[in-house]
């Protein structure tokens, strides 16, 4: 039934996929059936035997790296619960510890290792030295730790691989893959743009730190720094020929360079506020720019002289373009308008109403005989050049519209926006043919391939994302740690050339578009992790909108709890652990029920997102907060709203239950502090004294005082009975992130971006400590439960312990490879449980039983980790000695950590 005759005694079978089953089938049992020749053997003696039977197996006949059904569904059979494939996966381990021995079975092992990081199997900390496993796929796997000293490596994949601390001393690596390039070198801040030359041999790019760089594309090596603005730099252009560049700046003024010497040709003055955009006519003679003082300005190049000076707009002009002729210039401004002027005559010649927001961008299309733009109102606009009638409207966007492209040949508009889309329309018919939906965050740029056949997307969320046409989601390249600001496609190399606001330019290889991971391990950023009150599950929310139960022995998934169509801002688990409660930017609460995994209650009401949520001590109500101003109380049992509280004026960052339950406390971006009575729902007090945003609240375990701290840099402790301030506590240089009380309520302790925690005295106000350490900012402290310890975690992507008596240093726990969102201690002090940017999750525990009683000589690791680890990561490996690596590879390692 699986076979059709192709001929004489020849047979093909029906479908691919019977024959990776087969296929798969036939290599598993290969494997499986292997039994010692004694029964009673130790762990050596079983590998010596099972080391001699390697060869023969069909396994070590061919690399499947072309068969990616086979790899992958031998991979699921890795966590079938049937008990035939229990050994699986510690036998294609002993098929990897064989290739030490015997060359032989090279691609055994090779094939062993692809399987096993399809599985998404860790293999941290294994020590694999001399083993041989070239041609390998190790696309995003997880090798921490692992030692590969003397191991064969040619020609194997490490794209997007945590290879940090993984010791390489003397491995061959001949044509090794990491699917990205030595970074171009040089910014001190945030790039903001990229552009090729028009003969793709050079790439400009500028820079919050006030320069413009000019690199080789093919050496990738700088060739100018072009310094003279004194400000941000808002736009740069190649002229059409190459042979110039012209720039604008918010220091008012235009500067045009000769591209090939790197030397300012001429400074051209006139504009009062920032000069926002700038273009080249297509003779490359003029130079038209806008600015914030509301005039569009027109330049000749030779002479450096202000020739037309272009008035009408309102309000501040955010985009200029020369039309393809170079006799009419078209303008954009947030006063909603865009205006066509006469080059010669400087004279307006059209005013196109409409937009009922601010234009950010518009340009000539048709070969100037039409005009598109863009807008904060959400549409995109296709207007008659020559009459200004607009002819159509394209709806879709949910948020403001950050750019748009026009397809190679003409028949296609694509548009991106902060609803976190990327959307292709027909220019003809005006209709939407695709939303390309997928990132977390707001689409910055995007771009389509020079043959129209994909598209590359950045974001906030510091994600490439690649497409093809049909809407299909292809690639996501990760490592940038900050937004992206452009994106490019190479002209003629399957290459992708992006910026970040992490300051580094960096360049991709595209070439191969394979996913070999078992899907449903691909995890989001996870926002924020608890444990439960016995401590043998986490909980985890995600940007994904799902909420996850994990168990703490194993790591394995227990539950996924979907409902959410938006990030999940937060979880928590009842204080009886039998109910989970979630909250998110989709402005509504759910209660969900442990055990079946049932959502109970749907809490709507809030109009804006959910920002916190607090069960009371007896875990019969919650309180709630929001961006919309309002607090509400509910009931758990019923799902049902039991009080509105009104009454501040901006958002509402927090709100906590008394100990007793009768009286709540909130805190706003209005500045004030309110305190509730909850069977009436009335304002009882308002606290005031902070000049700024309060971001959050804490009360002592007696409810006798609060803390609260703000974007005012200050700590104010109050005593609630008298209403009155006791302390002020000032000392942080930067926005305090979050308080603590320390358990006996004696010491506050409070962390910064400025990248210092403090510890102050409750009854006096003193700073008692400052611990230093970490490199960025710190987002979160805890106490241990006894006081003696305090744990951060910060930017830096490191969790630190520390002493509060001595102010030192006790542990760092390294590993994320992006900044650390959460951290919850286990109730008995035994486990830490983090989560990151890095899309993953981290259980941590110490060698002496309880992390909370670690001291500096103490083993603190990782326990598992859950998620697939984004980016390339390198941090303290090793690669002394190793052979093959070309010397743009050496300089890619030392970028990312690596040490020769």
């Amino acid at each position: 039934y699986v076979l059709r005759r192709v001929g004489d005694n020849k047979y093909q079978f029906l479908h691919k996929s019977c024959q990776e089953y087969y296929a798969s089938q036939k290599i598993i049992f290969d494997i499986l059936s292997w039994k010692p020749n004694i029964i009673t053997v130790d762990n050596q003696q079983f590998q010596q035997q099972f080391e001699i039977y390697v060869q023969g197996l069909s396994i070590n006949r061919k690399l499947l790296n072309e068969e990616l059904g086979i790899i992958q569904s031998i991979a699921e059979r890795i966590h079938d619960i049937n008990a035939v494939f229990v050994n699986l996966k510690s036998r294609l381990f002993r098929i990897i510890e064989a290739s030490k021995n015997n060359e032989n079975v090279s691609i055994a092992a090779a094939n062993a290792i692809t399987i096993l990081n399809s599985a998404n199997v860790n293999m941290h900390y294994k020590d694999w030295n001399n083993v041989k496993i070239p041609y390998a796929i190790l696309d995003r796997a997880f090798l921490e730790g692992t030692n590969l000293t003397n191991a064969n490596l040619d020609h194997v994949h490490f794209y997007q691989a945590c290879l940090t601390k993984v010791n390489f001393t003397n491995a061959s690596m001949n044509n090794i893959y990491f699917g990205e390039y030595a970074y171009l070198e040089g910014h001190t801040d945030s790039v903001s743009n990229i552009q090729f030359s028009p003969d793709g041999t050079k790439i400009v790019s500028y820079s919050d730190d006030k320069t413009i760089r000019i690199w080789d594309t093919s050496s990738r090596k700088q060739l100018h720094v072009l310094e003279g603005h004194s400000n941000t730099i808002s736009a740069v252009h190649f002229s059409h020929d190459g042979s110039k560049l012209v720039s604008c700046s918010w220091d008012k003024t235009v500067r045009i360079w000769d591209a090939l010497l790197g030397k300012q040709i001429q400074l051209l003055k006139g504009h009062s506020q920032f000069v926002s955009s700038v273009d080249f006519s297509l003779s490359d003679s003029k130079i038209v720019s806008c600015s914030w003082d509301k005039t569009v300005r027109i330049w000749d190049i030779s002479f450096g002289k202000q020739i037309q000076l272009l008035e009408g707009h309102s309000d501040w002009v955010t985009k200029v373009q020369f039309s393809p002729d170079d006799s009419k210039i078209v303008s954009c401004s947030k006063d909603k308008t865009i205006r066509i002027w006469d080059v010669f005559y400087g004279t307006q010649l059209l005013l196109l109403e409409g937009h009922e927001n601010e234009v950010t961008g518009v340009q000539f299309i048709s070969n100037g005989s039409k005009i598109i733009s863009y807008s904060k109102d959400k549409t995109i606009r296709i207007w008659n050049a020559l009459s200004g009638q607009q002819t159509q409207q394209l709806e879709g966007h949910t948020d403001c519209v950050t750019g748009i492209q026009l397809s190679p040949d003409g028949s296609k508009i694509l548009s991106y926006s902060s609803d976190k889309t990327v959307r292709i329309w027909n220019l003809l018919s005006g209709k939407q043919l695709q939303v390309l939906e997928g990132p977390s965050s707001a689409v910055y740029t995007a771009k389509f391939s020079f043959d129209g056949s994909r598209i590359v997307s950045g974001s906030i969320d510091g994600a490439i994302r690649l497409w093809d046409v049909s809407g299909k989601q292809i690639q996501i390249l990760e490592g940038h740690s900050r937004e992206i600001t452009n994106v490019e496609f190479f002209s003629k190399e399957s290459k992708i050339l992006s910026c970040s606001g992490d300051s580094t330019i960096r360049i991709w290889d595209i070439s191969l578009e394979r996913k070999i991971q078992l899907s449903e391990e691909y995890l989001d950023v996870i926002t924020t992790v608890e444990f439960s009150p016995d401590c043998s599950k986490i909980l985890s929310s995600s940007k994904d909108k799902t909420v996850r139960l994990w168990d703490v022995q194993s790591g394995r998934q227990i539950q996924v709890f979907e409902g959410h169509s938006n990030c999940v801002n937060g979880v928590l688990f009842s204080p009886d652990g039998s109910k989970i409660v979630s909250y998110s930017k989709d402005k509504t609460i759910r209660i969900w029920d442990v055990l079946s995994g049932k959502q109970l209650h749907l809490l709507t009401g809030h109009s804006d997102r959910v920002n916190k949520v607090q069960f009371s001590s007896n875990g019969s109500k919650l309180v709630s907060c929001s961006d919309d101003s309002t607090i509400r109380i509910w009931d758990i049992l019923s799902g049902r709203e039991i009080q509105l509280l009104s009454g501040h004026s901006d958002i509402v960052t927090e709100a906590q239950f008394f100990p007793d339950g009768h009286k709540i406390l909130s805190c706003s971006w209005d500045c004030t502090i309110r305190l509730w009575d909850v069977l009436s729902g009335q304002q009882i007090q308002t606290f005031e004294g902070h000049t700024r945003f309060i971001d959050g609240i804490k009360l002592s375990s007696d409810g006798s005082k609060f803390a609260s701290y703000s974007w005012d840099k200050t700590i104010r402790v109050w005593d609630i009975s008298s209403e009155k301030q006791l302390l002020l506590l000032e000392g942080h240089e930067k926005i305090i992130s979050e308080i603590q009380f320390s358990p006996d309520c004696t010491t506050i302790a409070s962390c910064s971006i400025d990248k210092t925690i403090r510890l102050w005295d409750v009854l006096t106000g003193k700073q008692i400590q400052i611990l230093k350490g970490h490199s960025g900012a710190i987002w979160g402290i805890k106490f241990s439960l006894d006081g003696f310890k305090i744990i951060s975690y910060s930017e830096d992507k490191t969790i630190r312990i520390w002493d509060t008596s001595s102010g030192k240093k006790i542990q760092v726990l390294e590993g994320h490879n992006a900044l650390i969102n959460c951290i919850h201690f286990s109730s008995d002090g035994s486990k830490l449980v983090s989560c990151s940017g890095d899309k993953t999750m981290r259980l941590w525990g110490s060698d002496n039983s309880k992390i909370v009683n670690a001291t500096e000589n103490s083993m603190v690791n990782y326990i598992w980790k859950i998620g697939i680890q984004s980016g390339l990561s390198m941090k303290d490996s090793i690669w002394t000695n190793t052979k093959g690596l070309k010397d743009e590879q050496k300089l890619l390692v030392k970028q990312r950590g690596g040490n020769f």
